[in-house]
């Protein structure tokens, strides 16, 4: 199974147990989902992403407080939380360890100068935290039908508005004979 989908595995599989039966539903559906993509992987002797390991994590604790607590808070607080340890990531990594996140990511692909590099990596980290903060607010000032779908399709189509604007601002930098790949 292509990990692209296994990824999003979860995302879909909580969204459609929210409409089926709920939230604390659609929470235990999310934490079983990411434990068998998991799974799924190490049994196919596949690397399992640090991502999805921390993703996992905060799905088990904030989804376990969910249900434990019976309140639908902390669920909402794990997609900001996850976003924000990106950022965190992101925007520290460069500074403390000295290594860009987004070019060891993506180096394979395409060749930029450094400026570019630390420029994408800088506006990932600020794309995650305005992410973060867009999550809180929905979840603060709306109902919970609406979060649960901004947080499926709001911010898969905010992802991908944001991946085309990036694409179009490296088109300019990428050197002469560089495959960006399909």
């Amino acid at each position: 199974m292509n990990t692209v989908l296994l990824d999003f595995l979860p995302l879909f599989a909580f969204y459609l147990a929210f409409w089926l039966g709920g939230i604390y539903a659609a929470t235990l559906t999310g934490m079983v989902a990411s434990a068998a993509t998991i799974a799924w992987m190490l049994l196919r002797r596949q690397p399992v992403r640090p991502m999805a390991w921390v993703s996992f994590g905060l799905i088990v604790v904030f989804g376990g407080a969910t249900l434990l607590l019976h309140d639908e808070r902390f669920i909402k607080w794990k997609p900001t939380v996850l976003y924000w340890v990106f950022m965190l990531v992101l925007g520290l990594a460069p500074r403390v360890a000295g290594r860009n996140p987004i070019r060891l990511l993506l180096s394979r692909e395409l060749r930029l100068p450094d400026h570019v590099w630390a420029r994408l990596n800088d506006s990932w980290a600020v794309f995650f935290g305005l992410l973060g903060l867009a999550n809180l607010y929905i979840a603060a000032h709306y109902s919970t039908p609406v979060w649960a779908t901004f947080k499926v399709f709001g911010t898969l189509g905010l992802m991908l508005v944001f991946v085309v604007v990036q694409g179009v601002l490296l088109s300019r930098h990428l050197q002469p004979g560089d495959d960006p790949g399909p």
